[in-house]
């Protein structure tokens, strides 16, 4: 009887001891297979660096933190980084990360921080960084082959690029402003990779790709027409997703799209003429 009684009270003490230390391995390699997952992915699809300084998987609410995610410029800039992301949130179905395709109810990246910045007449950061993106489904596939920058399929209910800061560094000119601040309206995609064709690299790609649709259309009016039409021009077909957003948000106020192929349906709230402050006295620098 004893034996019996130790048997009861060991075991489940040794299943619990199992659970918890499941628990925290899952949580530990999950963590580093999402840094890992987001700074490969990054590699594949652009000619820079892309840093992730920390990812915190909460298994038991769904939840992915992310922090100091970087996407450093090109060499020869003054600016270390273009692109500054302090917290970033993922909603993630923690079963779906077993399995090919990771179904991800919500991301949402607040707050980051871009630089533009001008090199000379012809070159800036961004325009050196779109040259290395896919064109759209039919483009190139990523460097290292497309099965090895696609990693696992993912399946994104809502991504939501919000509160957006641009730095545009032009090029120092006597009595001209040369740093020009924008604030960009609120990207919100929807039924993301619902064709199996999305993965990490094409991710980075097309958040990117609607961030820089949105410097270019909201900097009509106040940037110089060149740099504006100088990124229109270099973003062409590249993701075609960041282009039926930036053709809703011709329009004030906020408009549904139907989505082609796999983007499904996208609006882009609150663009146009954010930041007209600066105004007619900038126009033509």
């Amino acid at each position: 009887m004893k034996i019996l009684r130790k048997l009861f009270i060991t075991i489940p003490l040794i299943i619990v001891i199992l659970l918890i230390v499941v628990v925290v391995l899952v949580g530990l390699f999950a963590d580093r297979a999402v840094k890992m997952g987001i700074e490969k992915g990054g590699s594949a699809a652009l000619p820079v660096a892309v840093k992730v300084g920390d990812a915190d998987l909460s298994i038991l609410r769904g939840k992915l933190a992310l922090r100091d995610l970087v996407v450093e410029n090109p060499e020869g800039y003054k600016h270390e980084n273009l692109l500054e992301l302090k917290n970033g949130s993922v909603g993630v179905d923690i079963r779906s990360l077993l399995s090919d395709t990771v179904k991800i109810n919500n991301i949402t990246l607040d707050g980051a921080v871009v630089v533009l910045e001008q090199k000379n007449l012809l070159r800036n950061n961004i325009k050196d960084i779109i040259k290395a993106l896919p064109k759209g489904d039919e483009g190139e596939a990523p460097p290292g082959g497309e099965a090895a920058a696609k990693g696992k399929n993912l399946h994104i209910d809502e991504l939501i690029i919000s509160n957006t800061t641009v730095k545009v560094k032009l090029l120092p000119l006597p009595g001209k402003i040369d740093t020009i601040p924008l604030k960009l309206g609120t990207i919100r995609m929807t039924d993301l990779g619902n064709d199996n064709n999305l993965g990490m690299a094409k991710l980075i790609g097309i958040v990117l790709s609607a961030i820089f649709r949105g410097i270019a259309e909201q900097g009509k009016g106040i940037l110089p027409d060149d740099l504006v039409n100088g990124i229109s021009g270099a973003l062409g077909k590249t993701f075609e997703t960041g282009k039926k957003i930036i053709e809703a948000g011709t329009e004030a106020g906020k408009k549904l799209l139907e989505g082609a192929g796999d983007t499904g349906k996208k609006i882009w709230e609150g663009a146009g003429a954010v930041g007209k402050q600066f105004g007619d006295g900038i126009k033509g620098i």
